[in-house]
């Protein structure tokens, strides 16, 4: 089900070295959400990604929020990333603001 979720049912058998960056994070997300966990924090998800790869990860995320009801706590330099949220929180020196 999480191979489907995240696309990579037919990746299942390969090895790291044969998946894109994209593919390979979305490994990782596979592998945070096989435990059913609440929660997901997501450091940078998508900053070594691609623009194709980094819509990818976002639509991920927004239907592992939506099906699964996942919270998903992302922190990103990235405004584009940040409008995926449903609430953002913008933290300038250390301080929230706006």
């Amino acid at each position: 089900e999480i191979l489907e979720i995240t696309g990579l049912t037919e990746k299942r058998k390969s090895m790291p070295n044969q998946l894109s960056g994209g593919q390979q994070q979305r490994v990782a997300v596979a592998r945070a959400v096989i435990g059913n966990p609440k929660i997901i924090l997501a450091d940078e998800p998508t900053g070594n990604l691609d623009k194709k790869s980094t819509g990818e990860i976002m639509d991920l995320f927004r239907r592992l929020n939506q099906e699964k009801g996942l919270t998903i706590l992302q922190v990103t330099h990235s405004e584009e990333c940040a409008t995926y949220g449903t609430r953002t929180v913008v933290l300038d020196s250390g301080r929230t603001v706006g």
